[in-house]
């Protein structure tokens, strides 16, 4: 015989074997020992949490011939025929490719007929959220009325999608995610069952991975075997999940928290060039910051930390990091999984998540007024005296002019309009309009050309900002450069030696003097609008004033307006 997947052949036969879900067994036990089925149900939750499995266990519960307290005997002909997927009067439907009106009108045609072999004739369909709106609504009558040997059982992962008049005509039963110490119960069960050698560590990871999926996690399980030579060990579910080894999350959160960006992008280069997930990266970062919380706090909660993660490494440099400072990285992570699930540009995100939560500046922006407990603990207030150092001397300047000169206060403006007049002060609007005036598209492409290997030649932190930049623009000694996000050109455009650097660097490769101007990519069209639009006002003010000079050099009109003056007189070219 052929190999079956894991999944199948450990497929639940009983109610007592569902995994996870005792509440709605416990419930489908007793309506079956008490003869108190439902004409309807539907099972809904997500994928692998056995809503399938169910449905087929109900299917011979209430047909077996030797039921024992609600559960099938897996012995009379009626259980082995269905277990054998041999049973007529189990029918199982994919609403997925027959979701038409005519397959469901098919199904009302032949629900009058008596089953053939067992008490009930039992319908399973399958995701049948992909049902049309004809099809459910040629389901409706017959659900609600079946004949009295007739039962329906609707599995669906996207109940949101169904009807509430089908919804209404069923006993609804809501699948939870299985918990991932019952997922990690059962694998044990099945590799002691098939007597293969398993590290407890490599389990934990499937288990995570799998996501309350019962049937992810067989899944994985059966690709780390086959990977694995049927022995099953830490390195083999990490390659296959995508996990990060320790020496890998180690490396990259210890360059996090000495602030050392550029080691930092090197450890995510050396990860990503692994092939891991950047998915699943984000996701261990957040259960190692998670876990440095909990050592962070009182004992009672170190506890619970995931030891499987937390290893004597990680825990030497757990002092480095603050809960502040924690929150703020878990913060950041949680903000760029949800660009990598609708973007193709994984490793810019990663990239800049990397220098946003490794830099310095970091811990000063989390800074709060210290209370009297921080002081006793001996925080250092250096940055906090300097500020408030800074803060009193400016009240001062400000009272020494008010003496003179009464000051208008200013209303507060919101955030993002400060951000706006603090970009605009950093544009060099003047340099932008001297490229723009000779700018030529094969300025551009030669530009464009020479833009690889520009990126080769700066540091790995210096091409993580640059690589969310381009030449938009160029003409004979200048590049527009913009920028997808204001955040990184403000800062290059603070970094005068950076600037200088690439304006330097350019100059070299195109092989002649060579300026770098910066804009926000945002703001480019909106410049570009207004050069155009002064230009063409230059352009007709010039004309108007070129046809006064000729209107005036006529000796017949200049008679005229002397007499009549500028307002009657009217002068057309013929």
């Amino acid at each position: 015989m052929a190999y079956q997947a894991l999944y199948r052949v450990w497929r639940p036969q009983t109610f007592s074997d569902v995994i996870g879900q005792e509440v709605i067994t416990q419930t489908l036990r007793n309506a079956v020992a008490s003869n108190m089925t439902s004409h309807a149900y539907l099972f809904s939750g997500p994928r692998g949490t056995g809503k399938t499995s169910c449905a087929k266990i109900l299917a011979k519960a209430v047909n077996c011939l030797n039921p024992h307290d609600g559960e099938p005997c897996n012995e009379c002909e009626i259980c082995v025929a269905a277990n054998e997927n041999r049973l007529n009067d189990v029918i199982e439907i994919d609403a997925a490719s027959n979701n038409g009106v005519e397959e469901i009108r098919d199904i009302r045609d032949k629900v009058k007929y008596a089953p053939t072999e067992a008490k009930f004739k039992v319908y399973i369909i399958d995701e049948v959220h992909m049902l049309s709106q004809g099809a459910f609504n040629a389901l409706l009558k017959t659900l609600e009325e079946p004949p009295a040997n007739v039962m329906f059982i609707l599995a669906t992962t996207e109940p949101q999608k169904i009807p509430a008049t089908i919804i209404s005509r069923t006993q609804s039963f809501n699948f939870r995610r299985i918990s991932r110490q019952d997922i990690l119960k059962r694998m044990q069960f099945i590799l002691d069952d098939k007597k293969i050698k398993y590290d407890n560590e490599a389990l934990e990871i499937i288990a995570a991975s799998a996501e309350g999926g019962m049937r992810d996690a067989l899944s994985i399980l059966d690709q780390a075997l086959s990977y694995g030579d049927d022995e099953l060990n830490l390195k083999n579910a990490q390659e296959v999940t995508g996990a990060l080894s320790n020496e890998q999350i180690v490396s990259y959160m210890t360059a996090i928290s000495d602030n050392k960006p550029a080691e930092a992008l090197t450890s995510l280069y050396q990860i990503l060039a692994s092939g891991r997930s950047a998915l699943r990266f984000t996701e261990m970062i957040i259960r190692v910051c998670r876990n440095l919380i909990l050592y962070n706090s009182n004992s009672d909660l170190s506890k619970q930390m995931d030891n499987s993660v937390m290893t004597k490494e990680l825990l030497d440099i757990a002092d480095n990091f603050d809960n502040a400072r924690l929150f703020y990285i878990v913060d950041q992570v949680s903000a760029t999984q949800k660009n990598l699930k609708n973007s193709n540009q994984t490793d810019i995100y990663m990239e800049i998540l990397t220098v946003k939560i490794s830099e310095p500046k970091v811990a000063q922006q989390t800074i709060v007024a210290p209370t009297e407990s921080d002081n006793d603990k001996g925080v250092d207030n250096v940055e906090f005296d300097k500020l408030r150092d800074e803060i009193s001397h400016l009240q001062n300047e400000v009272k020494d002019l008010s003496t003179g000169v009464r000051i208008a206060t200013p209303t507060a403006k919101p955030k993002s309009h400060r951000r706006a007049a603090n970009t605009n002060a950093r544009l060099n609007k003047t340099a932008i309009y001297k490229v723009l005036s000779n700018a030529t598209k094969d300025d551009l492409a030669a530009a464009r050309d020479i833009w690889p290997d520009l990126m080769s030649m700066l540091s790995i932190t210096q091409r993580a900002m640059m690589k969310v930049a381009e030449p938009v623009a160029a003409s004979i000694d200048g590049i527009v450069v913009a920028f997808d996000y204001a955040m990184w050109f403000e800062q290059v455009q603070d970094d005068t030696d950076f600037l200088k650097e690439l304006s330097d660097n350019t100059s070299r490769l195109m092989k002649k003097d060579c300026q770098i101007v910066l804009v926000p990519k945002a703001d480019w069209p909106k410049i570009r609008k207004e050069y155009i639009n002064n230009n063409i006002d230059l352009s007709n003010k010039d004309n108007v004033e070129s046809k006064k000079e000729t209107k005036k050099t006529n000796p017949t009109v200049d008679e005229a307006l002397k007499l009549f003056g500028d307002d009657i007189v009217d002068v057309k070219d013929d």
